[in-house]
């Protein structure tokens, strides 16, 4: 499974990356209004859900192991599209929404992470972003009334802490394919 991740740490990267984007849009925009902050976080889930999937999908051969990546993309694209085909209701619901998807994607990255960390020493990042990820979620749960300008810059925070996070972990798994591409014979092998 590591050897998988780590030839594909770029896709890994790019998540990290549009997470980061995402949360210095919500600072740079504070006063957007629910609609856009529904459509923006739509977007944002659908694309983490279409390469969740993809990761899931290249990494099959591996059995049973790979179904968290399924799950965890299913429910990021299930949630992008209530946010485009029912943006009233989303925007009714948008802290609910985002508190659900945070709790269950938090724990999906927590399950990973510790499948995970039989084959890497001293992996955190996942787990952690995973925790993070469900503190979040259960913050939003227990202040939904949170004010607009509150609800934004706390998504923006958490938004820009998992993308480094996720960034971390792309650049570990990148060093690991980079240790292990190389011949046993090699000065440079680790």
């Amino acid at each position: 499974m590591v050897g998988r991740l780590a030839s594909n740490w770029w896709a890994v990267a790019l998540r990290g990356v549009l997470a980061i984007v995402f949360g210095v849009l919500a600072f740079a925009w504070p006063a957007i209004t629910a609609d856009i902050l529904v459509a923006i976080f739509g977007a944002y889930a659908l694309v983490d859900g279409v390469f969740a999937l993809v990761a899931a999908l290249r990494s099959s051969h591996l059995g049973p192991r790979w179904w968290s990546l399924v799950a965890e993309g299913v429910v990021g694209i299930a949630i992008a599209l209530i946010a485009f085909f029912l943006p009233a209701v989303a925007a009714l619901w948008l802290v609910w929404v985002i508190a659900v998807w945070a709790i269950a994607t938090g724990l999906l990255k927590i399950a990973a992470a510790l499948r995970l960390r039989a084959e890497i020493e001293n992996e955190w990042s996942l787990g952690l972003s995973g925790l993070g990820s469900v503190v979040f979620g259960v913050l939003l749960a227990v202040w939904p009334s949170a004010g607009a300008l509150a609800l934004v810059w706390l998504i923006g925070s958490y938004a820009v802490l998992f993308g480094v996070l996720v960034l971390a972990l792309a650049f570990r798994l990148r060093a690991f394919g980079q240790r292990t591409d190389r011949p046993a014979g090699s000065p440079l092998a680790a």
